[in-house]
């Protein structure tokens, strides 16, 4: 199965570069039927996974994507599952 990953630590403090990086990931997941997309905040304080988990939740980002999922083993990842 094939997946697309992005990672944020390189970004992480540049809040429009975030949203238009999570919106490129998202639109190439669905332009591509790709099923899954992983998406690594990292650990930290938490606050940049709660900005992609708000950025997720938008209404125009939402109706794109099956369901998310936090990795129940790793706090720094979140899978955004598609359905084609």
């Amino acid at each position: 199965m094939s997946k697309l990953k992005l990672d944020l630590h390189d970004i992480y403090n540049k809040g429009q570069q975030i949203d238009n990086a999570l919106e490129e990931i998202i639109k190439e997941a669905v332009d591509k039927k790709i099923k899954l997309v992983e998406i690594i905040p990292g650990k930290g304080s938490g606050q940049l996974k709660k900005k992609v988990i708000r950025f997720l939740q938008l209404p125009s980002i939402k109706n794109q994507y099956h369901r998310l999922e936090k990795d129940a083993k790793n706090f720094g990842r979140i899978f955004v599952h598609f359905k084609f």
